[in-house]
This record gives structure tokens, C-alpha cells and sequence, in this order.
């Protein structure tokens, strides 16, 4: 007869706190030039303002995939965006994320028009999805990145 592994309350903690934000479709998305960063269940666009969801994102390691937009009005009115999607080769907690989210972030605000610059943000969504334009667009839309002044 086999032995059975030990328990691991860590191990089991992990599993239910992804079970718990990837039930509730929990996104970060961050919008600049305002500096607003808000939790969003990207699927009913709804802001989670729920303590164990924000702890269960922010406190351990998850996949992440992350989508970096740059939102542009022409001077006739048209909105357009230029978009890159990233995702990360192995688990990282939420702090980590800034050299990956900087690095492609200043790169893709390079090649904007200065002119047509609105806004910049990124969806971090923390389980292994992507994100079509369409999905993104209206997660950016439901955060209010289109109504903000045009960046300096």
C-alpha cells in the first residue's frame, strides 16, 4: 500500500485562492495618465471590491497574462488603439510585475502619436486567457480611460 503525501496547508491556500479569482474573472487594470488602478471582473466589467479577491491576487504567485494598450483620438475624433499582449513564462506574485509591464510599456508609448495620445493602460489578468481588441476595448471603455484629458 502507498503512502499518502502529507498535508500542505500552503499547497491547498494557493488552489483555492486561484479557484477564488479565477471564478470571479478578476483583472488589474491600471490607466495613466491618472494613475487609477482598479480590480475588474473582465467579464461582467463590474469593480471587485471584495478583501479576499484583492488578497487572493495581490498575496501569491499566479500566470499572468498581460495586455498593454495605448488609446489615440485622431483630430477628427476617431478612437484607435495600438495594443500588445505579454505573458510571462512561469508563477509570479503581482509586485514582480513591474520590470515585464515597464519594459513593453515605454516601448509601445514610443511608437504613439504624441498628438493623439489619450491615455495608456494594461489589463493583468491573472490565469492563462487572452484578450481580443474588442474585450479590451470595452474593459478600458467601463474604467473610464476614454473620458480622461489628453496626456502631457
Amino acid at each position: 500500500m502507498s503512502k499518502r503525501k502529507p498535508h500542505n496547508m500552503r499547497a491547498r491556500f494557493d488552489r483555492t485562492c486561484r479557484a477564488l479569482v479565477s471564478a470571479n474573472h478578476a483583472a488589474v487594470v491600471n490607466i495613466d495618465p491618472s494613475g487609477q488602478q482598479v480590480l475588474i471582473n473582465w467579464k461582467n466589467l463590474k469593480q471587485i471590491r471584495v478583501r479576499q479577491i484583492v488578497d487572493a491576487v495581490c498575496d501569491i504567485p499566479h500566470r499572468w497574462t498581460i495586455y498593454l494598450s495605448v488609446l489615440c483620438r485622431t483630430e477628427f475624433g476617431e478612437r484607435y488603439h495600438k495594443s500588445i499582449e505579454v505573458a510571462p513564462q512561469g508563477n509570479y506574485r503581482a509586485e514582480h510585475l513591474t520590470d515585464v509591464i515597464q519594459a513593453t510599456y515605454t516601448d509601445l508609448r514610443a511608437t504613439a502619436n504624441p498628438n493623439h495620445l489619450v491615455a495608456a493602460g494594461w489589463i493583468a489578468i491573472p490565469t492563462d486567457t487572452t484578450l481580443d481588441e474588442a474585450e479590451a476595448a470595452k474593459i478600458f471603455a467601463a474604467v473610464g480611460a476614454w473620458s480622461q484629458q489628453k496626456a502631457a
